[in-house]
C-alpha cells in the first residue's frame, strides 16, 4: 500500500490537471465549451483517419495472436487457474465496460440512425433505413469495442500476472521506450487524464438518461440541478461500494446488474415482436460480417457529411479514452485465463450480448414505428436520453419498467465510476493491487467533479468533445502497446501442458501405424 500517494508525480500532475479543468470549467463554462468544441473539431477534421486505422489494425492483430502459439500461454502461472467464475467474471466485463453506454444507446441509436439514415441516398424512416440502422449499431457496439479494451487488458494482465510487474501503462512501453523515470512519468500521468474523460463521459451520458427517466417516472423537470443532485447520490454509493473491495462491491454489483439486464432483455423479447427480433437479428449479424471491413475504414473524404465524424469516429474516440480503465480492469479479473480464452471472452461474449440488446430492445422501437404508427424516432430526434422510455409508454407495464429502467442506469452507474475509481486509485499509487480508500475517494470526486463541469458548460456535446480530444495521443499509445506485447511474447517461452503431450503422443502413434501399413501394402 502506497500510503505516500501524495509523493507520486503521476497522482499529482494528474490531480492537478484535472483540478484546474474542474474549476475553468465551472468559473469559465462558455470559453471552456467553446475551446473544447474546436479542439473537438480540429480532431476530427485531421484524425478521423487515424482512430478508424488503428482500431482495424487492433482487431487483425488480436485475432492472429488468439490463433496463434501464443494463445496458450496463460495470465499467470502455467498451473493457475481463474480467479473469477465464469458467470462473475462476464458480469464484471459486462458492467465496467459498457453498461451504462448500452442502455442510453441500446435503443436510442438505431432510431437515430433510422430517422436519418448514415447512408446517402437511403429514404429515412423507410424499411431499408431500418435494416441499415440495425446493422450499423451492431458495428459500434460489436468486436471493434471491446478489442480496444482488450489490447490493453492483455498487455497489462500479461504483465502483472505472468512477469510479475505492476500494470502501469508506461511499463507495458518499457520495451519499446525504455525507463527514463520523467517518460514514464508523463505516459501514465496521460492515461490517467484520459481515462477521467472518458469515464465521465460515461458517467455523464447516464446521468444525462437517468435525469430523462425520473421525468417520465415522477413527473420531475430535467435540470442541471437534478443532474448534480444524481451525480451527488451516485457519488455517495461507488464511494460506498469502493469501500467493500473489489470482491464484494464490484462483484456483487456486477452479478446484480447482468440479471437485471438479462430480466429486461426477457421482458423485451416476450412482449415485444419475438419473430421481428429474432428476424432483425439474424439478418443484421449478416449485415454487419458483410460490412465490417466497409464500415471500419469508412470516410467521407469527397462526399463530405459529417455522420462518421459524429458516430464511428466519437465511438472509437470515447472507447480509446476510457481503455485504460477498462482495459486495467478487464485484466485485474482475468488472472489465470490463457491469451486465447481472455481474447475469445472479451471479443465474443460482451459484444454478442450488445447485439442482443440491441435487437431486442432497438428491434421492438423499429418495429412500433414500422407498423404501429408510433413516433419513437421523433421523439428520439428531439430528446436522445428519452428513447428506452418513449419505448416503454408502448409496452404493458409501463410504470414498472420505466422504474426499473431508472434502477438499473443507477446500479450501473455505481458499478462503472466503482470500478473506474479502484483503477484511478491503482494507477496512480505505482500500479497497486490494493489501493487506499483516501485515494479512491480523492479520484471519486474528482470524476465527478468533471462529469459536472461538461454537464454544465455544453451537454452531451461538451462530454463527447472531452472524450475525442483527449483520446488522441493515448491511439499512439495503443500502436506501441500491440508493438510492445508482440516483442515481449517474442520471449516468452511456449509451456507444453500435459493434455498437449497427450495429444502429440496420440497424433505420432497415428503416424506409426500408417506408416505400417504402407510397408505392408
Amino acid at each position: 500500500m502506497d500510503r505516500k500517494f501524495w509523493k507520486n508525480p503521476v497522482f499529482s500532475i494528474s490531480a492537478v490537471v484535472i483540478f484546474v479543468l474542474v474549476v475553468l470549467g465551472a468559473v469559465i463554462p462558455k470559453p471552456f465549451e467553446t475551446v473544447a468544441g474546436q479542439l473537438y473539431g480540429f480532431t476530427t477534421a485531421k484524425f478521423g483517419w487515424f482512430y478508424l486505422l488503428t482500431v482495424f489494425i487492433i482487431i487483425a492483430f488480436l485475432i492472429g495472436l488468439a490463433i496463434s502459439k501464443f494463445g496458450a500461454i496463460r495470465l499467470g502461472g502455467d498451473d493457475e487457474r481463474p480467479e473469477y467464475p465464469f458467470f462473475t467474471w462476464i458480469g464484471m466485463l459486462f458492467s465496467a465496460g459498457f453498461g451504462v453506454g448500452l442502455v442510453f444507446w441500446g435503443v436510442a441509436e438505431p432510431m437515430s440512425h433510422y430517422f436519418a439514415s448514415p447512408l446517402n441516398g437511403v429514404e429515412p424512416q423507410s424499411e431499408n433505413a431500418a435494416r441499415i440502422a440495425m446493422g450499423y449499431s451492431f458495428f459500434h457496439w460489436g468486436i471493434s469495442q471491446w478489442g480496444i479494451f482488450g489490447i490493453v487488458g492483455l498487455v497489462i494482465a500479461f504483465l502483472q500476472f505472468r512477469k510479475k510487474k505492476d500494470g502501469l501503462i508506461s511499463t507495458a512501453l518499457e520495451p519499446l521506450v525504455g525507463s527514463n523515470r520523467y517518460l514514464k512519468t508523463g505516459i501514465d500521468s496521460f492515461a490517467v487524464i484520459a481515462t477521467v474523460m472518458g469515464i465521465a463521459t460515461s458517467l455523464g451520458m447516464g446521468v444525462l438518461q437517468m435525469s430523462g427517466g425520473l421525468e417520465y417516472v415522477f413527473q420531475t423537470k430535467n435540470t442541471y440541478w437534478v443532474q448534480l443532485l444524481i451525480i451527488f447520490v451516485v457519488f455517495v454509493a461507488y464511494m460506498i461500494s469502493a469501500s467493500s473491495g473489489l470482491g464484494k462491491g464490484i462483484a456483487y454489483l456486477g452479478n446484480f446488474n447482468l440479471a437485471m439486464a438479462i430480466a429486461m432483455l426477457v421482458f423485451f423479447f416476450f412482449v415485444g415482436p419475438k419473430v421481428f427480433i429474432l428476424e432483425s437479428f439474424t439478418l443484421a449479424i449478416g449485415d454487419y460480417i458483410n460490412n465490417f471491413i466497409r464500415y471500419s475504414l469508412r470516410l467521407q473524404p469527397y462526399q463530405g457529411g459529417t455522420w462518421v465524424k459524429e458516430w464511428t469516429i466519437f465511438y472509437w474516440a470515447w472507447t480509446i479514452a476510457w481503455s485504460p480503465f477498462v482495459g486495467a480492469f478487464v485484466a485485474r479479473v482475468s488472472k489465470g485465463r490463457t491469451i486465447r480464452e481472455f481474447i475469445a471472452g472479451v471479443m465474443i461474449i460482451p459484444p454478442v450480448f450488445a447485439c442482443m440488446w440491441i435487437a431486442t430492445l432497438g428491434g421492438t422501437a423499429l418495429y412500433s414505428d414500422l407498423n404501429n404508427g408510433t413516433r419513437i424516432a421523433e421523439a428520439v430526434d428531439a430528446d436522445v436520453t428519452s428513447a428506452i422510455f418513449e419505448t416503454l409508454k408502448h409496452l404493458p407495464f409501463t410504470g414498472v419498467m420505466s422504474l426499473l429502467s431508472v434502477v438499473l442506469i443507477f446500479t450501473f452507474l455505481i458499478t462503472s465510476a466503482d470500478s473506474a475509481t479502484y483503477i484511478l486509485a491503482s494507477m496512480t499509487t505505482r500500479g497497486s493491487l490494493f489501493p487506499p480508500l483516501v485515494v479512491k475517494m480523492i479520484w471519486g470526486f474528482l470524476m465527478s467533479a468533471i462529469a459536472a463541469v461538461l454537464l454544465y458548460a455544453g451537454g452531451l456535446e461538451a462530454l463527447q468533445s472531452a472524450s475525442l480530444v483527449s483520446a488522441l495521443p493515448f491511439t499512439l499509445f495503443l500502436i506501441l502497446l500491440m508493438m510492445s506485447l508482440g516483442k515481449l511474447l517474442g520471449k516468452e517461452p511456449i509451456t507444453v501442458r500435459p493434455t498437449d503431450i497427450r495429444q502429440f503422443e496420440k497424433i505420432e502413434q497415428e503416424v506409426k501405424k500408417k506408416a505400417r501399413r504402407r510397408k505392408r501394402d
